[in-house]
């Protein structure tokens, strides 16, 4: 019934076999998590948001964000910045150090730290800007350039029409459009119909992100925007077996529920490998938020979060699971 929903996808001069994406989202989005969607079967990966002068001062808190999974065939950097030229030569210096299958320009972050700086959703008040930074940004690679818009700034500025036209006029390959408004954030309610109307005037494909948080959800996106494919962002956390479970019922199969002991293995996994990324010590800091997620609807769960937040050692973690286990089979 869904079938035709789920497809290939040619971006730029890539073609990318699915339609169904993890989107960036700074804090969540690193080399570890980016393994466990793609293991789970997310199409395409993109990292956190990295700065452009980061970049280019070398700052060791920023290349670290840029490191790939053997795992990851095609995985996207999202860059935010105010700046064509800081766009131009992150893109330059990005490619002296790997090669990601996409390049992303975050026109949409809503965090004050990076809209203060003009970077981010504060481009949506200047279209004209969006076009020069990603013109500059197509100029220094041959690389695909996607961008990554809201609807407006507010409700009294729906640009979303403009600031897409800006974005393809400067040589974007594709956009994804989160249909909420800055001021939003990340409260109410997104507006898929924006994204029914931007693909109806662009000829790049489009993608579609916001309130996509089951499987259900992804297919009546798809369905209802006509949209090209996908970025799920919240939806994914704690639940990466989102992708696998989109693909199921797109293609006509129910898909079953994740048991307690599924979740629970992946999310050991999940540590493994940031403790591979980042160590030990950081790395169990980070991940209670994940784990936090990974039990989230799981009855009986709540001690085993309030426990799980004070985790430092992968040896904690095990057995804070092991025991969390026991506790449901008993």
């Amino acid at each position: 019934m869904y079938s035709s929903l789920y497809h290939p996808v040619t971006i730029g001069t890539v073609r990318i076999p699915g339609n169904v994406f993890l989107a960036p989202m700074a804090g969540y989005t690193d080399v570890a998590f980016r393994t466990i969607a793609t293991r789970e079967g997310a199409d395409c990966t993109y990292t956190e948001l990295i700065s452009a002068e980061g970049i280019l001062r070398n700052s060791k808190n920023t290349y670290p964000l840029l490191a790939r999974s053997k795992e990851e065939t095609y995985w996207g950097v999202q860059l935010f910045t105010s700046s064509p030229y800081a766009a131009a030569k992150a893109v330059e210096k990005i490619l002296t150090i790997t090669t990601p299958t996409l390049i992303d320009l975050n026109c949409g972050c809503p965090v004050p730290k990076v809209v203060h700086h003009g970077g981010g959703a504060a481009l949506l008040k200047d279209p004209s800007l969006i076009y020069l930074i990603v013109k500059t940004m197509r100029q220094s690679t041959s690389l695909p350039i996607t961008v990554k818009i809201r609807s407006g700034w507010d409700a009294q500025s729906l640009n979303y029409l403009e600031t897409a036209d800006a974005a393809v006029l400067g040589g974007a390959s594709m956009v994804c459009l989160h249909p909420r408004t800055r001021t939003q954030g990340y409260g109410g309610k997104s507006d898929w119909s924006h994204l029914a109307k931007l693909k109806s005037t662009l000829s790049v494909p489009v993608f579609g992100s916001g309130d996509l948080f089951t499987p259900q959800d992804v297919v009546r996106m798809l369905e209802t925007t006509r949209c090209d494919g996908v970025m799920i962002a919240r939806g994914a956390v704690g639940n990466p077996f989102i992708f696998t479970q989109v693909k199921a019922l797109l293609r006509g199969f129910f898909p079953p529920p994740i048991s307690p002991q599924k979740r629970l293995a992946v999310a050991l996994e999940h540590l493994e490998l940031a403790i591979s990324a980042w160590g030990e010590s950081v790395a169990c800091r980070e991940m209670r938020k994940h784990f936090c997620s990974y039990v989230k609807g799981i009855e009986g769960s709540a001690a085993f979060r309030n426990k799980i937040v004070h985790a430092e050692t992968w040896e904690e973690y095990r057995r804070l699971v092991e025991d969390f286990i026991q506790s449901l089979s008993s």
